[in-house]
């Protein structure tokens, strides 16, 4: 792999990945563009002890554009977009309009109590463009490029994770217009998180939790339950199990695990990263045959769940150690032509209700395999 960096016209950076040395990257930006001033902030909610970010800034963010001016297209044919070159693999770059942006810093409390608790919107998001056709879609790539895109996510994860004041990177990729994508173009995004996002900060506990209790591996040992018994397995090689989970909260849900436990990205070992490509095209690929031959596009959102790092002054976290990287793939489509909606229940108390049984979501996924 071979990893170019570059600024934009308005010094924002930009990294191409390639699967061949060779490759020149000497296209400048030459666009006549000003830096965004970005407003993020984070907010802290003392009832569920839990961030939320505010980001004026973002209402302005481009919003569906049509084809001949989508901004991650290759600059060509005097039309300049926000990727200079005239042709790329994998680009990747600072968001215009990120959710979070800039460096840490402390939090202030606007009420005598300290309760209303706010803080720089710290960490870094960044756009990542899996190719340059704007016609395809993740699955339509061959391994080697979703061999070079799982080198980029690493090669972000590892930096990312190195900036100040950050606690969590993700990588994930919405799909489809129901997802409310607003760029129609192959792509997906990573935010460096400056705190352990609270679906993670759930999931430790729990382990921390299950641990205590039993002295095993949270992790390991619902994977190791759900493939003994069976019935929501939908693919096992052997390096990676892909599951629909007991507990699916959405119509179909796919959780892929390597085979040996890691906390992310970095720590995958060169087997399983050979595996992976054709492990999650399919999965892909049969994501978009569960509704039949006619139907357009599922719409999904994909992403990887990986470890924290260690909170400032606590070299000794075990909570590292203990969280197993994974893959968490869904879609809100639930049936040909309608949609799963978080409503009352889901929105209002955090409960799903899940209209398709994980054993039936699994048996789908099983019979539309490639043949």
């Amino acid at each position: 792999m071979k990893k170019t960096s570059i600024r934009l016209a308005d010094g924002r950076e930009l990294v191409y990945y390639d699967s061949h040395e060779a490759t020149g990257r000497e296209a400048v930006d030459r666009r006549p563009i000003e830096a965004v001033a970005t407003s993020s902030e984070i907010r802290h909610d003392p009832l569920l002890d839990e961030w939320v970010a505010v980001t004026a800034h973002r209402q302005s963010r481009t919003y569906h554009p049509p084809q001949d001016e989508c901004p991650l297209c290759p600059s060509r044919n005097g039309r300049l977009t926000e990727i200079p070159a005239d042709d790329y693999e994998v680009a990747v770059f600072e968001n215009r309009f990120p959710s979070l942006t800039g460096p840490p810093g402390p939090g202030q409390a606007a009420d005598p109590g300290g309760l209303l608790v706010r803080a720089p919107g710290a960490g870094r998001c960044e756009v990542v463009c899996f190719t340059a056709d704007h016609e395809a879609s993740f699955a339509d790539l061959d391994e080697e490029r979703a061999a070079l895109v799982l080198a980029a996510w690493t090669d972000r994860t590892a930096e990312l994770s190195a900036l100040p004041g950050v606690r969590q990177v993700y990588c994930f990729e919405n799909r489809g217009r129901e997802i409310g994508v607003t760029l129609g173009h192959p792509h997906g995004q990573i935010y460096a998180y400056p705190f352990t996002t609270p679906r993670t900060e759930r999931m430790l506990r729990s382990a921390a939790a299950h641990r205590e209790r039993t002295g095993g591996n949270l992790f390991d040992d619902t994977l190791a339950a759900e493939r003994s018994d069976g019935r929501r397995t939908v693919l096992e090689t052997a390096h990676w199990t892909a599951f629909v989970p007991h507990a699916a909260r959405w119509p179909y849900e796919v959780h892929l695990y390597p085979g040996r436990r890691v906390p992310d990205l970095t720590e995958l070992d060169d087997a399983a990263r050979a595996e992976f490509p054709g492990v999650y095209l399919e999965l892909l690929r049969r994501f978009d045959r569960i509704f039949g031959p006619d139907e357009p596009p599922t719409p999904y959102i994909s992403g990887w769940h990986q470890a924290p790092t260690a909170p400032q002054g606590r070299p000794d976290w075990s909570g590292r150690a203990d969280f197993a990287l994974h893959l968490e793939l869904f879609t809100v489509r639930r049936t040909s032509g309608k949609l799963k909606y978080l409503a009352g229940s889901e929105s209002g108390m955090g409960v799903f209700v899940n209209d398709v049984p994980p054993e039936r979501a699994a048996e789908r996924l099983r019979e539309v395999a490639s043949r």
